[in-house]
């Protein structure tokens, strides 16, 4: 058994996954998981920088996670940030606050590389699901980037593009520094027309057209999720591989953008951090289901998290083993 910390840090999110794993199975047993929503990329598609509160809230989080590390003795620590920090002008002082203060440095991943990880921790589980047609499209809606990923056991072509819940709705529904409540028909179009654009570039390198099972992945799905199956909090054992179909997600996308914040508040199953970029993220997944005519989205809460994790286990796994080698 090795035991790993991943900590996976995008756009709206800081996530932490401590587990074991088994090399003779393949498995992770999860110990602890958790998140918090630090916005890190506030106003980064505006200033090109990262705000000097973001930073420091998601400062807050890291602080917390090194001692749920500590507590646990994790072997070996990866931390992979994505798109906000890859974008970021000042993305300096964000790895060395990292490095301050769990001691090791961020990796700022290629979206290509996300997509890897994101196809790895989707789909370990759900190649024993002998009904589930292949290859699968995994789709995983962050808040700054959307990743494309097709594959069957392996990745065949990814893709990551620049449409997320958090960059939609800070690009066309922040109007003098407030959320559109509830937006206008123009503002939804300007996403849709976004979304769009970024569909297409996406199927210029990944055969959209090919998948036969859609897996979605992240808040903006799992709160889909949540609120297709009525859940009176958010259960993750509920919203983990439950089969949402098409007209459900066009429902609740609709919902999404005609409520006002209040009332998208008021949804049990909703983070508070959700409630004004939950639209956008809804809308992105309706556009990806109409694209390539998905009839239902399989949602995972297994995901770029997990993935780190695998990866990072194997790599100790690998090392432990050249180290046990005869030296000559």
């Amino acid at each position: 058994m090795t035991r790993v910390a991943a900590v996976d840090c995008g756009t709206n999110s800081i996530r932490l996954l401590v587990a074991d794993y088994d090399p003779r199975t393949g498995e992770l047993a999860e110990l602890d998981r958790r998140m918090v929503i630090v916005r890190l990329g506030q106003g980064v598609d505006r200033t090109g920088r990262l705000a000097p509160e973001a930073l420091e809230r998601t400062f807050a989080a890291c602080r917390q996670y090194a001692e749920v590390i500590k507590e646990f003795g994790a072997e070996r620590v990866r931390f992979v940030a994505t798109s906000a920090s890859r974008d970021a002008e000042n993305r300096e002082d964000f790895v060395r606050g990292v490095v301050d203060i769990l001691g090791v440095e961020p990796e700022v991943i290629s979206g290509e590389q996300e997509a890897e990880f994101s196809f790895t921790g989707a789909t370990k589980e759900l190649a024993a699901h002998e009904h589930l047609e292949r290859p699968f499209l995994v789709v995983d809606i962050g808040g700054g980037s959307t990743e494309f990923v097709v594959g069957d056991d392996h990745v065949r072509a990814a893709r990551s593009v620049d449409v997320g819940c958090v960059r939609m709705t800070e690009r066309h529904l922040v109007v003098d520094g407030a959320v559109s409540d509830p937006p206008t028909p123009a503002q939804i179009a300007a996403i849709r027309a976004d979304v769009e654009a970024a569909l297409d570039l996406a199927a210029e390198s990944v055969p959209l057209a090919q998948a036969r099972t859609l897996v979605g992945l992240a808040g903006s799905v799992t709160t889909v999720a949540g609120i297709a199956l009525g859940l009176p909090e958010y259960l993750s054992s509920r919203i983990h591989h439950s089969r949402i179909s098409y007209e459900q997600v066009r429902e609740i996308s609709e919902r999404m953008l005609t409520a006002t914040h209040a009332e998208r508040a008021a949804i049990p199953v909703m983070h508070p951090g959700r409630v004004d970029v939950i639209g956008a993220g809804a809308l992105v997944l309706l556009a990806i289901m109409e694209r390539i005519g998905a009839s239902e989205v399989v949602v995972s809460e297994h995901d770029i998290l997990d993935g780190i994790a695998i990866k990072t286990a194997e790599e100790a796994e690998a090392d432990k083993r050249r180290s046990d080698l005869p030296h000559h």
